[in-house]
């Protein structure tokens, strides 16, 4: 079944007869006792939230996350954002559908950032560390994974392959910061490479991503220090101190407590990949809301995670000036004519003389 509809292209009142992934789906009660299907919707290009409200216990137990379904239904303006209204749903099997359409990736070709990350590693001048990170890269099965996996289930960078662009994203901000700051590079790109690198053990494979039994007991703070110690000990004579304060920058780079870190950074070096790690997944978040948002207006709905609603449109830019009052004008009005002269002082004139001599008292 072709797929013709899609979620970036949804507006209000659209009628939708597409299909989707099923990224979430879970029965509710409304206000009136009655159960509802509350479900995100999803493919290539976003995701929606849906509403089904009849029916609900036969569809639940049919459908699951990860399935892809055939919907038909209706879009409508809730609260400021999108969401559809389903009447008909139903599951597609394996043979109606193309996976690519449901699968959101990163921006770069895997195997292009995957190059580009070796290539700063081989630049590193401390050899301990450079030889450490060719070791853990080139082991086969963490390159596989890290070339597709998510950064997270929802948040930022939750698409195919956007764990390596997350990586290499601070990377990259690692090389430009470092001697700005006059840190030790190579600590700082080795922290930004393993902070978040064992999320390829803590989260599963897949369009739906869920935590695994190793993530929800340990996590990936810890897996790293594990994944640290497994590759130094094959380096002959590795450094006790060099290991010591990887594991420093691995365990404290939430940076508080309250945010689940079991350290707070202690060196330069640990608090600058602190940093670089929360203002990628910030300014990632930015863009997927940007992205994402189904609203018509320059305005996102509310974000609960980032407890804020976001400009979604590009800032005004002038390469030329502009004349008199045109330069206050609203983007989105027309400025009536200034009205002719009467040779009255205008109220804003009559302020401006009165407020010309006032002094604060002191």
């Amino acid at each position: 079944m072709n797929k013709t509809q899609f979620v970036n292209k949804l507006g209000p009142k659209d009628d939708v007869l597409s299909p989707f992934l099923v990224k979430y789906i879970n029965a509710a009660e409304g206000k009136d006792g009655k159960s509802y299907l509350n479900i995100i919707l999803a493919d290539k290009t976003g995701e929606v939230e849906a509403r089904k409200w009849h029916g609900a216990e036969h569809i639940i137990g049919q459908i699951r996350s990860g399935d892809v379904v055939i919907v038909n239904g209706k879009m409508n303006q809730f609260q400021g954002r999108m969401q559809m209204i389903i009447s008909e749903i139903s599951k597609l099997n394996d043979d109606q559908f193309i996976r690519e359409d449901y699968i959101q990736k990163a921006g770069s070709a895997p195997e292009k950032m995957f190059e580009e990350l070796l290539s700063i590693v081989d630049s590193l001048e401390e050899i301990y560390i450079k030889d450490l990170l060719v070791m853990i890269l080139h082991d086969p099965e963490i390159a596989r994974r890290l070339k597709i996996w998510q950064a997270g289930k929802s948040i930022h960078h939750a698409y195919q392959s956007g764990l390596l662009e997350h990586i290499l994203s601070c990377t990259k901000l690692a090389v430009t910061l470092s001697p700005h700051y006059k840190v030790n590079r190579s600590y700082v790109v080795a922290g930004c490479i393993l902070h978040d690198l064992c999320k390829i053990y803590e989260l599963t494979e897949g369009p739906v991503v869920d935590y695994t039994e190793e993530g929800k007991l340990v996590g990936h703070l810890v897996k790293g220090l594990e994944i640290v110690d497994h590759f130094a000990y094959k380096i002959k004579n590795f450094p006790y101190n060099v290991k010591l304060h990887l594991k420093h920058i691995l365990l404290a780079h939430h940076g508080e407590y309250e945010y689940g870190s079991p350290k707070i950074p202690n060196t330069s070096e640990a608090y600058l990949v602190h940093l670089i790690d929360l203002m990628d997944s910030k300014m990632s978040s930015l863009e997927q809301i940007k992205k994402n948002d189904s609203s018509s207006s320059h305005w996102s709905g509310f974000v609960k995670h980032m407890d804020r609603i976001v400009y979604k449109s590009e800032l005004p830019t002038f390469t030329e000036y502009v004349e008199g009052e045109k330069s206050h004008s609203s983007p989105t009005s027309t400025s009536a004519p200034a009205p002719a002269s009467s040779g009255k002082p205008t109220p804003k004139g009559v302020m401006s003389n009165l407020l010309k001599d006032f002094k604060v008292e002191e």
